[in-house]
């Protein structure tokens, strides 16, 4: 046997491939979607409250979203897990909302930045038109900052998908914990984790190119 053979078996790739793409891709791209859509939704909401609330409701949120954006989400994922995990029975679910909520913070921030970045006078054109400040919102400031800030967002759901592997602290088979599987179960770690990290970066390197095109469009 030579030494290629030894640290690299192309039968294994072969077999270990579907099972990644299969299993795990599809658990780890489902999770980074329906993560990305309950951060940018629950990051939108948490930035107009803090922005527009009174400082008795807006302080309390911005002291939980300092909280949470503080600690880390394996710790956040193994407590959820605790505490939730005799009340919802699907543990994905569970990994999600914790992936949502974690990356609400940064996508909050995000937002806080692109509303600040609307002009005082487009503000002040709205109230010289006595426009309702649900219409304000609406068609005025939330289009204005979510096209300034969706650069960032985007890049922050690419850091959601590469973050799923911490789903193996709840035992939730994505693309890694398969490849970590297969490993044990057949002793060679070398191809599955290395196709794994191959598919990590086929999927994550053309959207990073997309963002950039579109962060100079926007520019």
């Amino acid at each position: 046997m030579t030494p290629t053979n030894t640290w690299w078996s192309w039968d294994h790739a072969f077999e270990v491939l579907p099972k990644l793409l299969l299993e795990g891709f599809k658990i780890t791209l489902f999770a980074t979607v329906m993560g990305t859509l309950i951060a940018l939704v629950l990051g939108l909401i948490v930035a107009i409250i803090r922005r527009s609330a009174p400082a008795i409701i807006a302080t309390p949120f911005t002291w939980v979203v300092e909280f949470i954006r503080m600690t880390p989400l394996v710790v956040q994922l193994v407590f959820a897990n605790l505490v939730l995990s005799p009340y919802i029975n699907s543990t994905l679910a569970i990994g999600i909302g914790v992936l949502g909520v974690h990356y609400m913070t940064y996508m909050a921030e995000v937002y806080r930045a692109g509303i600040d970045s609307v002009p005082k006078g487009q503000w002040e054109a709205a109230t010289a038109l006595s426009l309702p400040q649900t219409r304000t919102w609406r068609a005025v400031v939330i289009p204005q900052a979510i096209r300034n800030t969706l650069p960032a967002l985007g890049n922050y759901a690419i850091s959601m998908f590469k973050e799923t592997p911490f789903f193996f602290v709840i035992y939730i088979p994505e693309l890694v914990r398969v490849a970590q599987t297969y490993g044990g179960q057949t002793f060679r770690f070398t191809e599955s984790i290395t196709l794994a990290g191959l598919i990590f970066l086929v999927a994550s390197y053309p959207t990073s190119l997309l963002i950039r095109r579109l962060e100079k469009k926007l520019a």
